[in-house]
């Protein structure tokens, strides 16, 4: 069974990056990868190389990454992406078990999500769940509470 967490995980180490990586896969010789060794860093594009070739050959996975590099911040994008990268990943355990490895071996900084909620007006409730280790929780709670 493939560790849902490692799909989150490097959807959200990709997701910022897709549009600069995947305008990069059409152009690859023509110097694109200078351009993107400047614009995305060089762990991001470790694990992009680690994974390309599995999108490549699986044309629904790279067609949902090419619809989530138009909209990053979209969730019916990346729930779709999210599907994909599942099946690519259990079609090739090797490579699951490669990215899991890498994963592992990162620095704690490459592998972080940041959530922002904003919630404005009267009788509020933001609900979350947080869960790992080092995790650091900030905000602020402003008006009359009853």
């Amino acid at each position: 069974m493939l560790n849902p967490q490692l799909i989150s995980t490097v959807i959200n180490i990709l997701r910022p990056h897709l549009p600069t990586l995947i305008a990069a896969m059409g152009t690859v010789g023509n110097g694109t990868l200078t351009a993107v060794g400047e614009a995305v860093p060089q762990k991001v594009q470790q694990l992009w190389g680690k994974m390309i070739g599995a999108l490549t050959r699986k044309p629904a996975a790279q067609e949902a990454a090419t619809d989530l590099a138009t909209a990053p911040d979209d969730p019916d994008l990346q729930a779709a992406f999210r599907v994909q990268l599942k099946k690519v990943l259990e079609a090739d355990p090797v490579l699951a078990e490669e990215i899991a490895s890498w994963l592992a071996e990162q620095p704690e900084e490459i592998a972080q999500t940041s959530i922002q909620q904003t919630t404005i007006g009267n009788q509020n409730q933001t609900i979350g769940q947080v869960s790992g280790s080092r995790n650091k929780v900030v905000g602020t709670e402003s008006g009359a509470s009853s």
